[in-house]
């Protein structure tokens, strides 16, 4: 897992400023500052993605999931919306709906409240999840040939309010050409549905499609790990 070239991306939509990655060759690591498990916060997964969930189940994250009330496939973005701007408040939304319906005392006291979206980008144009097989159609047959951003906004939170931390990790895929029978075996799986994009970059990987890209593997898929249990690790250190 590798974050790079880490900078400050000061965004708009009400809320707080968040740090950025840039995709590059050059790779920065973050560690947890402490090894002792029980210090890591109760994670609530503000999020129903079994991809997010079973990310933190691998890595040993103890954790909740409390789905948010926002229905993300319901929100559409205008054509002059900033992607990143975009994708981090609607991190931000679902971490603030699910936080403002979480019973402390069921959940414990050392909790934080995480909240992940992630969109492709290409051309400027913002691509979420595909409506249905001819809107998937028509985003993978786009994407092949080309190149495109990978985000994915985080955001943390205490239920209590008194912190937050937001960011977005960016990454760069290139998919080569897909033969038409290949799409079409893929659309029948109907393994697109629900997925950034029309797809899950380790599955495709696995299944041969001719992609190559610079970032976090984890982040292409939802979540960007090593970078966001490093900010939950050190959450409540002052």
């Amino acid at each position: 897992m590798k974050l790079v070239n880490s900078g400050t991306y000061r965004g708009g939509l009400g809320i707080p400023s968040y740090p950025m990655n840039a995709a590059s060759d050059d790779p920065v690591y973050f560690a947890a500052e402490s090894d002792d498990a029980s210090a890591f916060p109760m994670v609530v997964l503000a999020s129903a993605s079994p991809r997010r969930r079973s990310m933190l189940a691998e890595a040993g994250v103890k954790h909740r999931v409390h789905p948010a009330a926002v229905d993300d496939g319901e929100l559409v973005p205008g054509d002059s919306t900033c992607p990143q701007e975009w994708v981090a408040a609607l991190a931000y939304l679902k971490a603030v709906s699910s936080a403002r319906t979480i019973d402390d005392f069921a959940f414990g006291s050392k909790i934080v409240v995480l909240g992940a979206d992630t969109v492709c980008v290409q051309d400027g144009q913002i691509i979420g999840q595909p409506r249905d097989r001819a809107h998937a159609r028509e985003i993978i047959e786009q994407m092949s040939n080309d190149t495109h951003e990978v985000l994915t906004g985080v955001a943390i939170l205490d239920p209590a309010g008194s912190r937050r931390e937001l960011f977005v990790d960016r990454s760069v895929v290139t998919v080569g050409a897909i033969p038409d029978h290949e799409i079409e075996a893929y659309l029948d799986s109907e393994h697109w549905r629900g997925k950034a994009g029309a797809y899950n970059i380790t599955e495709r990987l696995a299944a041969g499609w001719p992609i190559t890209f610079t970032g976090d593997e984890t982040s292409i898929v939802g979540l960007p790990m090593t970078r966001t249990l490093d900010r939950v690790a050190r959450f409540f250190v002052d």
